[in-house]
């Protein structure tokens, strides 16, 4: 591939990116790594590397050498400043000058004592303590191991206290135990066990829930404001508002996995294509992550295409498996390797960016293919349809029918044509209805079918491969009723759509089809459905808004049309004309028209005064 090949793959592949957080990875022609970054948002953050040249020299350098990259996406911008840290640390890239230390950043460290003790560090040891984060804004760090303290009396000192130091009876309480911010532990005042209660609700609270600590914020708050405490009240509120936004835990980093690696599956109803993304864990971060793609072909299972995932890894890759995280177990053994199918905890999170992954592959691919093979994204889209709505054919043409009314008034129906899954919009089409009385969706529906159907066969013009009836099983029953009256039951595929919960409804079929919420089939279905309503809205509010004029004005004798187009277009709306004075209509059409004109409206207010009376 020339350098010019290269450069246009490279801008493809930026131009498909997700406005999403993720680290993004830049290599040399060499496919070494030269630079990993973190982003908010994908997108805008690498494209701003390529739209101007850069005030620093290394950074031009960079974008100089930037031959390929790859990207992982993650659901916060707190788990890529993690999954960044640790890449950086893996692969040591050129570029990346100030390597993120994991002492850049505070953890919060609950020890491993009779009374253990919770505060911030930067430096871990492996005493057996417990380490919570890293937290990138130790403004959030600091104010939870405050509002810990409040809620618990927990130690500050770091006096060695172990039976041995309490049977000495030598410790002395010092003034926290007498500010009520400690239970005397250098005393034996409390129980270990009632100690250690107090440690396990800081455990729940620093592995991400807050409830139980929003809960005393907003009771706080309440107190301090009745008080008319309101500059204490205002402190407390800012720190709930930093609990709120905060996530003590990452997906990505875990301080209770060790290296472990992650297959996670997207695949969509009706479509053969399965993608799987494998991510490799070390030292509780991922540091490497593949999507790969397959085809069924004889409708193989999950559990079958993770035994070939895996085999295609361990080649290519070199990966030897000790724990795998996967939705099922492959169907084969494999008996050095343990299996785990997570429900709950660290190693679910992980398996959900794995599967984030799976999926923004396919999104990518579809984007790729709408834009270098339409005809293959086309063809792909009409069979998808063909299969879930049980067609014979590809549904080329598809048509839908919406009805309008207000209360029965000037009812309307539309009728939107979709070719090749697109609007053509020089084929909608308008209905005013006219058998109907009243506000009857089901006979409406009748009688625009008949009417629409029965002129395309006079016409000799082709018939859709579907109709979409916007409606429940009541409009469905009317449109197939009225197709088998002028003979093309059977001859045209019929479907309705529910507005409620999107449910598709067949003829003769109580129970409806629910479609998986990312099919081309239901997005193509609602764009005809939304088509429909606004077409038949737009129609009908002209329809009501002519209507007005002509019981007003087209009434009046002597009043022609340009008489009525003027005075509309001076005094902006009937109401207004009425109030008019009969000089200022005379400014605008003459004397002899304005008197008809104001002689008319008040004629109408009178009689309508009368019949009120009577």
């Amino acid at each position: 591939m020339s350098r010019h090949q290269k450069s246009e793959a490279l801008r493809e592949k930026i131009s498909f990116l997700p406005d999403t957080p993720g680290v993004y990875t830049y290599y040399d022609a060499a496919g070494n790594v030269i630079y990993v970054g973190k982003a908010k948002n994908l997108k805008r953050r690498v494209s701003s590397y390529f739209n101007r040249t850069h005030d620093v020299l290394r950074t031009n350098l960079l974008v100089r050498n930037i031959a390929d990259m790859s990207y992982i996406v993650v659901p916060t911008e707190q788990d890529a400043l993690n999954l960044e840290n640790s890449m950086i640390k893996e692969y040591k890239p050129r570029y990346n000058v100030l390597l993120k230390d994991d002492k850049s950043y505070p953890w919060i460290a609950v020890t491993n004592e009779l009374y253990p003790r919770v505060f911030l560090t930067r430096h871990r040891i492996k005493d057996g303590s417990r380490y919570y984060g890293p937290y990138t804004n130790v403004g959030v760090a600091r104010t939870v191991i405050e509002l810990i303290r409040e809620i618990y009396p927990l130690r500050t000192c770091r006096l060695p206290i172990t039976p041995e130091y309490l049977a000495k009876d030598s410790g002395r309480l010092c003034l926290q135990y007498h500010i009520h911010r400690c239970c005397g532990c250098c005393k034996g005042l409390v129980s270990p066990e009632t100690y250690q209660e107090y440690i396990e609700h800081v455990k729940q609270i620093l592995r991400g829930d807050t409830a139980e600590l929003l809960h005393y914020l907003r009771d706080e708050m309440n107190r301090l404001a009745a008080e008319l405490r309101f500059e204490e009240a205002q402190e407390l509120k800012e720190r709930y508002k930093l609990i709120e936004n905060y996530r003590s835990r990452s997906a990505i980093v875990s301080q209770t996995i060790e290296d472990v690696d992650v297959f996670g599956f997207d695949e969509a109803e009706g479509d053969a294509d399965v993608y799987i993304n494998y991510m490799h864990v070390r030292r509780g971060a991922v540091v490497r992550s593949v999507t790969l793609r397959y085809k069924r072909s004889l409708d193989e299972s999950q559990g079958e295409l993770l035994a070939y995932a895996m085999a295609e890894i361990s080649e290519t890759l070199g990966v030897k498996y000790d724990e795998v995280v996967v939705e099922s177990a492959p169907e084969v053994e494999m008996p050095d390797v343990t299996f785990t199918v997570p429900r709950r905890g660290d190693k679910i999170k992980l398996l959900d960016v794995s599967r984030r992954n799976a999926r923004q592959r396919r999104v990518d691919d579809l984007k790729h293919m709408a834009k270098h093979n339409p005809e293959q994204r086309l063809e792909k889209t009409l069979e998808r349809i063909k299969t879930d709505f049980h067609l014979t054919e590809l549904p080329r043409h598809i048509e839908c029918f919406d009805n309008s009314n207000i209360q029965g008034t000037n009812p309307v129906a539309s009728c939107v044509v979709f070719k090749n899954a697109r609007p053509s919009k020089r084929d909608y089409r308008h209905f005013n209805i006219k058998t109907v009385v009243g506000p009857d969706d089901f006979a409406s529906m009748r009688e625009v079918i008949t009417r629409r159907y029965s002129r395309l066969m006079a016409e000799g013009e082709p018939l859709p491969q579907l109709i979409v009836v916007d409606g429940g099983k009541g409009q469905l029953s009317s449109a197939v009723e009225a197709l088998e009256d002028i003979g093309l039951r059977g001859k045209i595929a019929v479907v309705g759509i529910a507005k409620r919960l999107e449910e598709i409804y067949f003829p003769g079929d109580s129970v409806p089809l629910y479609i998986d919420k990312g099919s081309e089939t239901l997005r193509v279905v609602q764009h005809l459905r939304d088509e429909a309503h606004r077409f038949g809205i737009t129609h009908h509010r002209n329809r009501r808004s002519k209507s007005a004029i002509v019981s007003e004005l087209d009434a009046i004798k002597g009043i022609g049309e340009k008489t009525k187009t003027s005075v509309l277009q001076h005094f902006k709306s009937v109401k207004k004309l009425r109030e008019a004075s009969m000089e200022s209509i005379a400014e605008v059409v003459g004397k002899a028209k304005a008197k008809l004109l104001h002689d008319a409206l008040h004629s109408q207010d009178i009689d309508t005064q009368l019949s009120d009376n009577q």
